[in-house]
């Protein structure tokens, strides 16, 4: 796939779907170890809910449309703090696609780019702060990289994907600073991030499906 259009984006909401259906207990499971327990609900009933929106709008709606759709409908049906940053994320990313019919590789690294500052700024964290923020700021680096030296989707959102990983196990050296985690600071060196994890699998599910 060279480039992602509306038609497709439907497409990747379905897969998004699906794996967090798919990964819903793992989820409950590391998002107990410090916090709620409550992220693999969260993210299940928000992308379920996505999926729902931009299927029945379709791809008529547009990229910008169909992104602002999803945010919104996230921000409604899963108003806890993952779901409310994982809606700014979609709404500051479709900001930047604004009269885009395609997205290719230099729209894909502003979009993670816009991505990345909006859960910053809504989120009040930077990085360090064993958030998803330390996974999904680094994936829009490589993007940008990628994009300067002209490379093609696919391989661009590989390398994306596999930064992503490299970056999930360096949040294990963190410390928490935010929710419920930051509370146990020291206990939460050495554990994967449960935010950061859900970064993990947005990129490398869209890594994949772009994959074929």
């Amino acid at each position: 796939m060279d480039a992602i259009r509306a038609d497709e984006l439907i497409g990747l909401f379905q897969s998004w779907r699906d794996m967090f259906a798919a990964e819903r207990e793992a989820l409950i499971a590391l998002d107990g170890k410090v916090g709620d327990s409550d992220l693999g609900i969260t993210m299940s009933k928000s992308f379920a809910a996505a999926y729902d929106t931009v299927a029945a709008e379709g791809a008529a709606a547009g990229l910008t449309k169909l992104l602002r759709s999803a945010g919104a409908i996230m921000a409604k049906t899963a108003p806890s703090t993952m779901g409310t940053l994982t809606a700014t994320g979609f709404l500051r990313g479709a900001k930047t696609l604004e009269g885009k019919d395609a997205i290719g590789t230099a729209e894909m690294a502003a979009f993670w780019r816009a991505y990345a500052t909006g859960i910053a700024e809504r989120g009040k964290a930077k990085l360090g702060d064993k958030t998803i923020l330390d996974v999904l700021d680094p994936v829009a680096g490589v993007l940008e990289a990628q994009a300067a030296a002209g490379a093609a989707l696919a391989p661009a959102l590989k390398a994306a994907a596999d930064e992503a990983k490299a970056a999930l196990e360096r949040t294990k050296s963190m410390k928490a600073q935010h929710g419920k985690a930051a509370v146990f600071q020291e206990q939460t060196v050495g554990l994967q991030d449960a935010g950061a994890t859900v970064g993990v699998l947005l990129v490398t599910t869209m890594s994949d499906f772009v994959a074929g």
